[in-house]
């Protein structure tokens, strides 16, 4: 038969739980889970110390992104931008979409294109012009 198990204090989370963690620098880990709320009492008075819980609260308290995504948000890992792009065998010119949503473009937006002698421009068309 499974014991019934009551929680603790609420949990710390956020900010609140890195400055009471930093405040304990001189316990042990679990004593600092316990101390920032992260335990059950059991039926009998013991207690468990849930500290995978505190452990991935502390994680995300302090911005660590462990889930591999990356900062635009598409989760995947592939290769980094080079800035550089060529002509396809189709003669068109492809801009992909790590530039597109680095410079938050949505589909239909519109641009005016002017040829240089060794250059083109791109300006965005907006709503104003």
């Amino acid at each position: 038969m499974a014991k019934k198990q009551k929680q603790g204090k609420a949990p710390l989370s956020g900010q609140a739980l890195v400055e009471k963690v930093k405040q304990l620098e001189d316990l042990s880990r679990e004593e600092k889970a316990k101390e920032c709320g992260y335990y059950t009492l059991n039926e009998d008075g013991s207690e468990r110390i849930s500290m995978m819980k505190f452990l991935n609260a502390l994680i995300d308290a302090e911005g660590v992104e462990l889930d591999g995504k990356s900062a635009n948000g598409n989760g995947r890992g592939g290769r980094n931008a080079s800035y550089r792009i060529s002509v396809q065998s189709n003669g068109n010119l492809l801009i992909g979409s790590t530039y597109t949503k680095q410079m938050e473009l949505n589909p239909g937006d519109e641009f005016e294109i002017s040829l240089g002698r060794k250059h083109i421009h791109l300006k965005q068309i907006t709503d104003e012009e």
